[in-house]
Parts: C-alpha cells; sequence; structure tokens
C-alpha cells in the first residue's frame, strides 16, 4: 500500500510538473508573442515617424519653390507694367514734341514736316550683323 502510494505521489508530482512544464512554455509562447509584437508596432511607429518627416520637408521645399514661382510672376508683372508706363510716356512726350512742332509750324508759316519714322523699316541693314561671331 505504501508502495502504491508512493507510485501515485510520484505520478501526481510528474503530472504537477509535465502541467507547470507546459504553462511555463505556454507562458515563454505568449512573451515571445508580445515580443515580437511589440517590436512590430516600434518599428511601425518609427516608419511613420520618418515618413512624416520626410512628408514634411517634401512640403517645405513646394511651399518655398510656390514662394519663389510666385516672386517670379510677380517680377514679370512689374516689369511687363514698367514697360509699359515707359512705352506710354514715350508716346506722350514724342506727342508733346509733334505738338510744340506742330505749333511752331503755324507760328511761324513753316512747311508740314514728316514725324513717320524709318526705325521700322529694315532699309540700311545687313542682315549679317546679326549672324553669330
Amino acid at each position: 500500500m505504501q508502495k502504491q502510494a508512493m507510485i501515485s505521489q510520484q505520478q501526481l508530482q510528474s503530472q504537477q510538473m509535465a502541467a507547470q512544464t507546459a504553462m511555463q512554455k505556454i507562458e515563454m509562447e505568449t512573451q515571445a508573442k508580445m515580443q515580437y509584437r511589440q517590436a512590430d508596432v516600434a518599428f511601425e511607429i518609427e516608419k511613420q515617424k520618418a515618413e512624416a518627416q520626410l512628408k514634411s520637408q517634401l512640403m517645405q521645399q513646394e511651399f518655398q519653390y510656390s514662394l519663389q514661382l510666385q516672386g517670379m510672376t510677380q517680377e514679370q508683372i512689374s516689369a511687363r507694367e514698367n514697360e509699359k508706363e515707359t512705352a506710354k510716356s514715350d508716346r506722350i512726350s514724342q506727342q508733346n514734341s509733334q505738338q510744340s512742332e506742330l505749333i511752331n509750324q503755324r507760328k511761324n508759316n513753316l512747311p508740314p514736316k514728316n514725324f513717320e519714322s524709318n526705325e521700322d523699316s529694315l532699309d540700311g541693314f545687313d542682315l549679317a550683323e546679326f549672324e553669330p561671331r
């Protein structure tokens, strides 16, 4: 009886050790899965941070390009307006000169004067002047 009790005690201890070993194995597997999941989440977070930083840099660069483009556009508009104003001023100045010449012509009874310029014609120009050197 004592022998049987001892055998059953050993079997019980053996079963308890097997159960304990199984629990430890399950616990270790769970810990390994959790560590893997934590590493995966940490990797994903770092990936998203890097992506956000790259997007931020890209947006900043795009903003700088946009500012440069806007500045260049504004410069072109200003240059065009300045050219218009200069041309208008030149036309008014020429018109005033011509009017004063006409007034002088009437006062002094002079013959008519031709105000047309030959600047638009190519007479007297050699196209060879414009060839590369």
